[in-house]
């Protein structure tokens, strides 16, 4: 599978991931304590949803865009919240509220969260991405950007000196032993910053492979979201992903359980929410 960011700009997918990621940055900054942000599979910043690449798909068609004409009665907080993060890239570029033309990244929802003193730190490989990720923050001192396998920037920079954490790990599932590979530097992350939140998308080709994938983080504190459209799984076209939030802030699943399904209902799909057996016992919350 080949999952580079460009091509899946606004899809269903990143609807999922960055209300996530949008509502994970509120609650984690709702504290006065200084964080620290890694993205490990950054993409390009923010994408032109009519460029080469986005435009070749038009997966944004079924997703941030239907998601933008839906109805404001009824929305949920954090789809307002992340609709509104979206229209600000987006009137960065001169939009007056018509149709969307760009879409913000990760990065970008991220860097427009932040406080000053927070750091943020974001890597990509791919070559291309990758410069085109240091133009989009040049002369930006708070964005670190990274030339680099996001893998090995998990080893390198945990535990951060802030001791307080959001890690976003999003690869591009081209290797076919992504979900090992994936599952494995989850588990070195944990063993070096325990406490940490991690915020980990995985695509569902497989159902097989995508439950076992989930069962190997083994995380006691854990909330498994996952989302589907309309469309069968393995039949070619990605039509379900998930995303794993393991050490979660508080009211996060409360957020999201409100969040999730009305999302499902106005992309034609259905989700699911779940976490650990409340007997488990889970760790300390980051401070």
């Amino acid at each position: 599978m080949n999952y580079r960011h460009g091509y899946h700009a606004g899809n269903f997918a990143d609807v999922l991931k960055h209300t996530a990621l949008c509502e994970l940055l509120r609650l984690l900054l709702s504290k006065d304590k200084k964080l620290f942000v890694l993205d490990t599979h950054a993409g390009t910043g923010g994408y032109d949803l009519a460029g080469a690449l986005a435009g070749r798909t038009g997966e944004a068609d079924a997703g941030i865009a239907r998601l933008a004409t839906a109805p404001r009665e009824g929305m949920p907080a954090p789809v307002a919240r992340y609709l509104a993060a979206v229209a600000a890239y987006d009137r960065k570029f001169g939009a007056s509220g018509g149709r969307l033309r760009r879409y913000p990244g990760s990065p970008r929802l991220i860097r427009a969260a932040l406080r000053p003193g927070d750091r943020f730190v974001a890597c990509e490989l791919h070559a291309e991405d990758a410069l085109a990720l240091k133009r989009e923050f040049a002369g930006d001192r708070a964005v670190e950007v990274r030339a680099a396998d996001g893998y090995k920037a998990l080893k390198a920079m945990l535990p951060p000196p802030e001791r307080r954490g959001l890690i976003l790990i999003d690869p591009p599932f081209e290797a076919v032993d992504e979900f090992e590979r994936l599952a494995r530097a989850v588990r070195q992350g944990l063993r070096r910053f325990a406490t940490g939140c991690y915020a980990i998308w995985y695509p569902i080709k497989d159902e097989a492979a995508a439950a076992a994938f989930v069962a190997a983080l083994d995380a006691p504190k854990r909330l498994v979201l996952e989302l589907r459209v309309a469309g069968e799984v393995g039949a070619g076209k990605l039509t379900a992903c998930g995303l794993a939030v393991i050490n979660p802030p508080w009211r996060f699943e409360e957020a999201m359980a409100e969040a999730l399904p009305w999302i499902a209902s106005v992309l034609g799909g259905r989700a699911s929410l779940v976490a650990p057996p409340a007997s488990v016992p889970a760790p300390a919350s980051p401070a």
